[in-house]
Protein backbone atom coordinates (compact mmCIF):
# COMPACT_ATOMS: atom_id res chain seq x y z
CA UNK A 1 0.00 0.00 0.00
CA UNK A 2 2.95 2.32 0.07
CA UNK A 3 3.07 2.96 -3.66
CA UNK A 4 -0.29 3.66 -5.28
CA UNK A 5 -1.81 6.48 -7.31
CA UNK A 6 1.56 7.86 -8.30
CA UNK A 7 2.94 7.98 -4.80
CA UNK A 8 3.04 6.42 -1.41
CA UNK A 9 1.07 7.28 1.65
CA UNK A 10 3.48 6.15 4.33
CA UNK A 11 3.99 7.73 7.70
CA UNK A 12 2.19 10.94 6.91
CA UNK A 13 0.87 13.35 9.48
CA UNK A 14 0.03 16.98 8.86
CA UNK A 15 -2.38 19.41 10.50
CA UNK A 16 -5.59 20.41 8.76
CA UNK A 17 -7.92 23.29 9.40
CA UNK A 18 -11.05 21.43 10.39
CA UNK A 19 -12.20 17.90 11.21
CA UNK A 20 -15.32 16.16 9.97
CA UNK A 21 -15.75 14.60 13.42
CA UNK A 22 -17.31 15.90 16.65
CA UNK A 23 -16.54 19.42 17.83
CA UNK A 24 -14.62 18.63 21.00
CA UNK A 25 -12.54 15.79 22.34
CA UNK A 26 -11.56 14.82 25.86
CA UNK A 27 -8.19 13.27 25.17
CA UNK A 28 -7.46 12.40 28.77
CA UNK A 29 -9.52 9.26 28.11
CA UNK A 30 -7.47 7.83 25.24
CA UNK A 31 -7.85 4.14 24.45
CA UNK A 32 -5.67 2.08 22.10
CA UNK A 33 -7.21 -0.80 20.15
CA UNK A 34 -6.71 -2.96 17.08
CA UNK A 35 -8.56 -1.76 13.98
CA UNK A 36 -10.67 -3.81 11.61
CA UNK A 37 -13.12 -3.50 8.69
CA UNK A 38 -15.68 -1.58 10.76
CA UNK A 39 -13.11 1.23 11.13
CA UNK A 40 -12.46 1.67 7.40
CA UNK A 41 -15.03 4.45 7.01
CA UNK A 42 -13.59 6.65 9.80
CA UNK A 43 -10.00 6.02 8.68
CA UNK A 44 -10.91 7.03 5.12
CA UNK A 45 -12.70 10.12 6.46
CA UNK A 46 -9.56 11.20 8.32
CA UNK A 47 -7.41 10.39 5.24
CA UNK A 48 -9.49 12.70 3.05
CA UNK A 49 -9.07 15.47 5.57
CA UNK A 50 -5.38 14.98 6.30
CA UNK A 51 -4.09 14.05 2.86
CA UNK A 52 -6.60 15.52 0.40
CA UNK A 53 -3.97 16.39 -2.23
CA UNK A 54 -1.91 13.22 -1.84
CA UNK A 55 -4.25 10.51 -3.10
CA UNK A 56 -5.94 9.65 0.21
CA UNK A 57 -6.71 6.02 0.87
CA UNK A 58 -10.31 4.93 0.40
CA UNK A 59 -12.45 2.65 2.56
CA UNK A 60 -11.58 -0.18 0.16
CA UNK A 61 -7.86 0.54 0.59
CA UNK A 62 -8.19 0.31 4.36
CA UNK A 63 -10.25 -2.88 4.18
CA UNK A 64 -7.54 -4.45 2.00
CA UNK A 65 -4.85 -3.39 4.48
CA UNK A 66 -6.85 -4.72 7.44
CA UNK A 67 -7.29 -8.06 5.65
CA UNK A 68 -3.61 -8.55 4.84
CA UNK A 69 -1.89 -11.24 6.87
CA UNK A 70 1.26 -9.12 7.14
CA UNK A 71 -0.21 -5.84 8.42
CA UNK A 72 -1.34 -4.74 11.86
CA UNK A 73 -3.41 -1.60 12.44
CA UNK A 74 -3.91 0.23 15.70
CA UNK A 75 -6.25 3.08 16.47
CA UNK A 76 -6.59 5.56 19.30
CA UNK A 77 -10.02 6.59 20.50
CA UNK A 78 -10.90 9.72 22.43
CA UNK A 79 -14.15 10.83 24.04
CA UNK A 80 -16.20 13.29 22.01
CA UNK A 81 -18.88 15.58 23.37
CA UNK A 82 -22.33 15.15 21.86
CA UNK A 83 -25.45 17.27 21.53
CA UNK A 84 -26.97 18.41 24.80
CA UNK A 85 -28.53 15.54 26.68
CA UNK A 86 -26.63 12.78 24.87
CA UNK A 87 -23.82 10.88 26.58
CA UNK A 88 -20.24 11.32 25.32
CA UNK A 89 -19.20 8.93 22.56
CA UNK A 90 -15.86 7.38 21.66
CA UNK A 91 -14.41 8.47 18.32
CA UNK A 92 -11.32 7.31 16.44
CA UNK A 93 -8.77 10.15 16.56
CA UNK A 94 -5.68 8.37 15.25
CA UNK A 95 -4.65 5.31 13.27
CA UNK A 96 -1.46 3.68 12.07
CA UNK A 97 -0.46 0.58 10.13
CA UNK A 98 2.60 -1.60 10.51
CA UNK A 99 3.64 -4.27 7.99
CA UNK A 100 5.99 -7.15 8.70
CA UNK A 101 8.30 -7.82 5.76
CA UNK A 102 10.83 -10.56 5.12
CA UNK A 103 11.11 -13.99 6.71
CA UNK A 104 9.59 -14.52 10.15
CA UNK A 105 12.98 -15.49 11.62
CA UNK A 106 14.61 -12.24 10.39
CA UNK A 107 11.81 -9.68 9.90
CA UNK A 108 11.79 -5.99 9.30
CA UNK A 109 8.84 -3.66 9.64
CA UNK A 110 7.45 -0.77 7.64
CA UNK A 111 5.04 1.84 8.91
CA UNK A 112 2.52 2.15 6.09
CA UNK A 113 0.61 5.15 7.36
CA UNK A 114 -0.08 7.22 10.42
CA UNK A 115 -2.80 9.83 10.73
CA UNK A 116 -4.08 11.91 13.63
CA UNK A 117 -7.24 14.02 13.75
CA UNK A 118 -6.12 17.68 13.64
CA UNK A 119 -7.91 18.35 16.95
CA UNK A 120 -5.85 15.60 18.59
CA UNK A 121 -2.43 16.44 17.16
CA UNK A 122 0.44 17.28 19.52
CA UNK A 123 -1.45 15.62 22.37
CA UNK A 124 0.28 12.24 22.54
CA UNK A 125 -1.77 10.24 20.03
CA UNK A 126 1.07 9.65 17.54
CA UNK A 127 3.44 8.82 20.41
CA UNK A 128 1.04 6.19 21.73
CA UNK A 129 0.95 4.57 18.28
CA UNK A 130 4.72 4.82 17.81
CA UNK A 131 5.41 3.40 21.30
CA UNK A 132 3.45 0.29 20.41
CA UNK A 133 4.97 -0.20 16.96
CA UNK A 134 8.52 0.23 18.27
CA UNK A 135 7.77 -2.25 21.07
CA UNK A 136 6.60 -4.83 18.49
CA UNK A 137 9.79 -4.37 16.45
CA UNK A 138 12.06 -4.45 19.50
CA UNK A 139 10.54 -7.72 20.72
CA UNK A 140 11.96 -9.45 17.63
CA UNK A 141 15.05 -7.21 17.19
CA UNK A 142 13.82 -5.85 13.86
CA UNK A 143 14.43 -2.53 12.11
CA UNK A 144 11.53 -0.26 11.14
CA UNK A 145 11.32 1.74 7.90
CA UNK A 146 9.00 4.54 6.80
CA UNK A 147 8.60 7.34 4.29
CA UNK A 148 7.68 10.88 5.32
CA UNK A 149 7.17 14.10 3.38
CA UNK A 150 10.33 16.20 3.36
CA UNK A 151 8.32 19.24 4.49
CA UNK A 152 6.59 17.49 7.41
CA UNK A 153 8.86 18.81 10.17
CA UNK A 154 6.63 17.75 13.10
CA UNK A 155 6.57 14.12 11.91
CA UNK A 156 10.30 14.11 11.11
CA UNK A 157 11.01 15.39 14.62
CA UNK A 158 8.82 12.68 16.13
CA UNK A 159 10.55 9.93 14.15
CA UNK A 160 14.01 11.24 15.06
CA UNK A 161 12.98 11.13 18.73
CA UNK A 162 12.28 7.41 18.22
CA UNK A 163 15.74 6.80 16.77
CA UNK A 164 14.94 7.00 13.05
CA UNK A 165 17.69 8.22 10.72
CA UNK A 166 17.27 9.49 7.16
CA UNK A 167 18.52 6.98 4.58
CA UNK A 168 17.67 8.79 1.38
CA UNK A 169 15.34 10.94 -0.68
CA UNK A 170 12.53 9.66 -2.92
CA UNK A 171 11.67 12.33 -5.50
CA UNK A 172 7.99 12.72 -6.46
CA UNK A 173 7.00 9.94 -4.06
CA UNK A 174 3.58 11.35 -3.19
CA UNK A 175 0.67 12.09 -5.50
CA UNK A 176 1.03 15.71 -6.52
CA UNK A 177 4.82 15.45 -6.69
CA UNK A 178 5.84 15.68 -3.04
CA UNK A 179 9.24 14.27 -2.09
CA UNK A 180 9.77 11.81 0.77
CA UNK A 181 12.60 10.86 3.04
CA UNK A 182 13.11 7.17 3.63
CA UNK A 183 13.89 6.71 7.31
CA UNK A 184 15.07 3.71 9.31
CA UNK A 185 15.07 2.86 12.99
CA UNK A 186 17.72 0.21 13.71
CA UNK A 187 16.84 -3.00 15.49
CA UNK A 188 16.71 -2.75 19.29
CA UNK A 189 16.89 1.05 19.51
CA UNK A 190 16.67 2.45 23.00
CA UNK A 191 13.09 2.80 24.15
CA UNK A 192 11.78 6.26 25.02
Amino acid sequence: MTDRQGGGNSARKRPSAQSAGPASLALEQLRLRELGPADAHRCAQLERELFANEGPWTEADFRAEFASAHTFYLGVEGVASQESGKPPARVLVGYAGLAQLGPSDDPEFEIHTIGVDPRAQRRGVARLLMDNFCYVADRVSAPVFLEVRTDNEPAIGLYRAYGFDTLGLRKNYYAGGGDAYTMRRPANSAEL
